[in-house]
């Protein structure tokens, strides 16, 4: 059983910027797979960012050269840096874990891009 527990969201103004972080507890943290998942009113899920064990990356085209996700292993917790936010990047952000068959979710994070 792994838990995630995201903090960090808020409500910040066109072109700010804001950390998430998402704490794990559990399982061995550097074996699994840590991503972020945003889902706007009306919409599906979908992959914000995502970092390997390893350290490899893959990042949703919107957001790319805006987001950065990074991990520490050894305060076993995973962060999305988001860059020159945007309206619709407006949505529950959620923390998740993934190894083999084993996917875990945190609760989310609301971020809210306004002025």
């Amino acid at each position: 059983q792994v838990h995630l527990v995201e903090s960090g969201g808020g409500l910040v103004q066109p072109g700010g910027s804001l950390r998430l972080s998402c704490a794990a507890s559990g399982r061995i943290f550097s074996m699994w797979t840590m991503g972020w998942y945003r889902q706007a009113p009306g919409k599906q899920r979908e992959l914000v960012a995502a970092v390997t064990g390893g350290g490899g990356t893959n990042y949703a085209d919107s957001v790319k050269g805006r987001f950065t996700i990074s991990r520490d292993n050894a305060k076993t917790t995973v962060y999305l840096q988001m860059n020159s936010l945007k309206p619709e990047d407006t949505a529950v952000y959620y923390c998740n874990a993934a190894r083999e068959i084993e996917n875990y979710w945190g609760q989310g994070t609301q971020v809210t891009v306004s002025s």
